[in-house]
């Protein structure tokens, strides 16, 4: 029995040294030279790793850049001042990208949504969905179980007491990984810079979405009318709009009935016009959509308070700053 025990004993060990030496020799004639531009872009990105790139990693995405020739802006965590460290280290011009956000489609909470049933079990939303598609009275809205805020990496989504995520816009990256994670695409990317928006995705006629949601778009087709420039077009029971017409001057969720619209710039006051200042050159009066602006050429301008609807394009036209807010 000893025998065998060191007959195994030498030959595993014989075996050892043969495969070591193997080894060595293979990573000897097979080793690639790693690009040092690599290791200076791995340096440059934030060490993330959320994946908002498209790479698994920022090292997958520091090698794709290298060998693929992925785009330096790719990286969203990073924004410009990463994407200019990059392209300085590959001799490229950084392209400027839009800062994006992630925005929530959903205002109706417990308190504003009804619900068929309650759920216990695992609490996740993609579980939640899985099994009668969590008993929410409203088949389009928010499961409220909180995935988004587990998957984002840097703590931006937090759930609020009526059990709806709520983005902190100073974190939020716009990385995508709530948008992925969310089984009901409640959750999309906009531009940082978006003023209007409209919280709900139910494509239901507006008589089943009272029963249903206090806080839903219930199809009136308001903001669609009364849209200044016809910005707003009504789809399957939903308004759509369409970001090249919307001047952002928040006059859909002035007359949305539900109160659904958001307006950041809201509360809103109308534009007035400094006599002093005012040239009578009309660029005013012709850029105004609602023609809230009167006055003939070379005389002073008034700008009719009932119809200003505040959206500000006179007052970025007039080139001689005679226009601004009331105070």
């Amino acid at each position: 029995m000893e025998t065998i025990i060191i007959q195994s004993f030498v030959s595993m060990a014989i075996m050892g040294l043969v495969f070591g030496a193997g080894l060595a020799i293979a990573s000897k004639y097979f080793y690639l030279e790693k690009d040092p531009r690599e290791e200076q872009i791995i340096e440059a990105l934030p060490g993330a790793n959320c994946g908002a790139c498209g790479y698994p990693g920022c090292s997958g995405y520091a090698s794709g850049i290298v060998k693929d020739g992925l785009p330096v802006n790719a990286c969203i965590p990073g924004g410009p001042a990463v994407a200019e460290k990059i392209a300085k280290i590959m001799g490229t011009v950084a392209e400027e990208k839009i800062a994006q956000i992630a925005f929530v489609r959903c205002q109706g909470g417990k308190e504003e949504a009804i619900s068929f049933a309650n759920y216990d079990g695992y609490y996740d939303c993609r579980a939640v969905f899985a099994i009668a598609e969590g008993g929410k009275g409203c088949i389009y809205g928010c499961l409220g179980f909180g995935t988004c805020t587990e998957v984002c990496p840097f703590d931006a989504i937090k759930m609020n007491d009526n059990r709806l995520p709520v983005v902190n816009e100073e974190k939020c990256t716009g990385c995508g990984k709530c948008v992925s994670a969310c089984p009901r695409s409640i959750i999309t990317l906009v531009p940082r810079s978006k003023i209007v928006f409209i919280p709900c995705v139910n494509k239901q006629q507006g008589a089943v979405v009272k029963k249903i949601c206090s806080l839903g778009c219930i199809a009136c087709g308001l903001c669609a009318k009364k849209c200044p420039v016809n910005a707003i077009e009504m789809v399957n029971n939903y308004p759509v709009i369409n970001e090249e017409k919307c001047i952002s001057c928040g006059y859909c969720a002035t007359v949305c009935p539900v109160k659904l619209i958001i307006d950041r710039k809201a509360p809103r006051k109308t534009y007035i016009i400094d006599e002093e200042k005012c040239i009578g050159c009309t660029i005013c009066k012709k850029n105004c959509p609602v023609e809230a602006i009167s006055g003939e050429t070379k005389q002073k301008h008034v700008i009719d308070a009932k119809k200003c609807i505040s959206c500000g394009i006179c007052a970025e036209k007039c080139p001689k700053d005679a226009i601004s807010m009331q105070k």
